[in-house]
């Protein structure tokens, strides 16, 4: 990536607010590709808060627009008016305007209130062809260019607005934005989207010397999809968005168009219309279903499991020929983990938000201690084991507990969950192992080996996981990601908990 060093941000030019306020002004689409909703739609994407003020209202699908209707002027100042004087707006991204006593408006209005970042897309021609700018008012909407930070024509709006043909090739296009930034004095957008080639460049262009060279040219590769209702208001509502936090066009740019080109990548997933469908705007916003993240963690698990498989302590178990000692130091170790474990499972239930689980977790929390008291103790307190602390279980307890003090719920499920989950699964393959040599009477650990047939147990465990996977689907992006790296981490703690007999004992 290109190095944005070159100028600093001034503190006028972006509110640099983590959730920027941006206004649209543009016009409703009902089938909510295009238009205000679009525009929503993108903001919200790019973390933004969206408002709008309408301009016209369509009758339109994903065939095309069949009517425009232009309410009265004066109801569109009233809602300008109603926002800009009790929010303030960090970015303004101004759509389709209709006609020209709709631009004289909100050409007084920006004049009057001056927003820090305006955004316009000059909408005059749909994506299928549908004029939605009287020829009238052509005229009115080059006054308004002057008064933009960005302007976003796509090729046959770039044309309309120098009165020349259309670009047939990117360096014709280059140049018609040239001329265009040059006689407006502000920066344009130049889109390859209308030309044909497996390439799909954007280009900013700014001739008075605002960026830090005239063309900054942004490559991509072209999508083909029908699906590209939308793509001009959502690009241009985006910028808007991310403008108001960096300030940079280029640095918003090259955040906005990956974004853009997968939201084309993934739009026929939405199956909306059967004509040009819209984009997925929150195509990186994965809704999970009930069942998902339990998928992803298992998948996590697995090679930690295989591993475990494979320890020399794991097969010494199964067949009865671990040593004592090792068996020995594994139960004090135990008996110290699940004191600290008892603990972590008292803060998940001091933060689960329903009354099941607060009660969960707290019997979970009590069974620990009564687990470490009558059955590690029993066998403990007739054979000897060194009480202090080996470094993988101070190493696992330390993990749980600095997670449980992140305050986050999900988080906190994700790595306490191997400690059932694994333990389970594990404790069922020995079992089974167990009766399957035909739960021999002398073997040693046979005691032991009988516990993981408990139901109550394996009941408890498939309640953890639920907990755990409904915990993510109410989460965030950044808190599953979070949630999986407890978990795999726990995991491994787990593994290297069965194996530090071998090492330590």
């Amino acid at each position: 990536m290109t190095s944005l060093s070159y100028s600093p941000v001034h503190p006028l030019m972006a509110s640099g607010r983590e959730t920027p306020r941006v206004l649209s002004i543009a016009g409703s689409d009902p089938s909510g590709g295009a238009g205000i909703q679009a525009d929503l739609k993108s903001i919200a994407a790019q973390g933004g808060y969206g408002m709008a003020a309408i301009t016209a209202l369509t009758a339109q699908n994903t065939l095309g627009v069949s009517a425009v209707h232009v309410p009265p002027v004066e109801f569109l100042r009233r809602q300008l008016d109603a926002i800009s004087t009790d929010i303030a707006i960090d970015a303004v991204k101004i759509g389709m305007l209709g006609d020209a006593a709709v631009i004289d408006e909100v050409r007084c209005w920006l004049e009057a209130v001056r927003p820090a970042v305006v955004v316009l897309d000059p909408v005059m021609i749909a994506t299928s062809g549908d004029r939605l700018l009287q020829g009238s008012a052509e005229e009115a909407l080059r006054s308004l260019l002057p008064l933009a930070d960005l302007i976003t024509p796509n090729l046959p709006e770039l044309a309309v607005l120098l009165g020349e043909p259309e670009a047939a090739d990117w360096p014709s296009a280059l140049d018609q934005g040239k001329r265009l930034a040059a006689e407006c004095g502000t920066t344009v957008l130049v889109k390859g989207g209308h030309l044909a080639g497996a390439e799909c460049p954007d280009a900013l262009v700014n001739t008075s010397g605002l960026l830090r060279q005239d063309v900054i040219e942004v490559a991509g590769p072209r999508v083909e999809t029908k699906n590209s209702h939308g793509t001009g208001c959502s690009l241009s509502s985006a910028l808007a968005t991310v403008q108001a936090r960096t300030g940079d066009w280029e640095a918003s740019l090259r955040i906005v168009k990956p974004w853009l080109l997968k939201a084309l990548v993934h739009s026929g997933n939405l199956d909306v219309g059967q004509g040009n469908g819209p984009v997925h705007h929150f195509h990186h916003q994965r809704v999970l279903r009930p069942g998902d993240f339990a998928a992803a963690m298992w998948k996590a698990a697995t090679p930690e499991l295989e591993a475990i498989y494979k320890l020399s302590f794991i097969e010494g178990l199964q067949s009865g020929s671990l040593p004592e000692a090792a068996f020995s130091y594994y139960l004090a170790q135990d008996a110290i983990y699940l004191n600290g474990y008892s603990r972590v499972l008292a803060r998940a239930g001091a933060l689960a938000p329903t009354e099941e689980e607060q009660l969960f977790w707290a019997k979970a929390s009590q069974q620990c201690l009564e687990v470490e008291s009558e059955l590690h103790r029993n066998w403990l307190s007739t054979r000897e084991a060194s009480p202090v602390t080996g470094p993988v279980t101070k190493s696992y307890v330390d993990h749980l507990l600095a997670t449980s003090a992140t305050g986050s719920y999900a988080v906190l499920l994700a790595s306490i969950l191997p400690c059932y989950w694994l333990y389970a699964e594990v404790g069922q393959q020995l079992h089974a192992a167990y009766v399957e040599a035909g739960a021999p009477a002398e073997h040693p650990y046979a005691d032991w080996l009988k516990t993981y047939a408990d139901e109550d147990f394996a009941a408890a465990t498939r309640n953890a996981i639920n907990f755990t996977d409904a915990a993510a689907t109410a989460a965030s992006e950044k808190e599953r990601t979070a949630m999986m790296e407890a978990f795999s981490r726990s995991c491994g703690y787990e593994t290297a908990f069965f194996d530090a007999p071998r090492l330590f004992a």
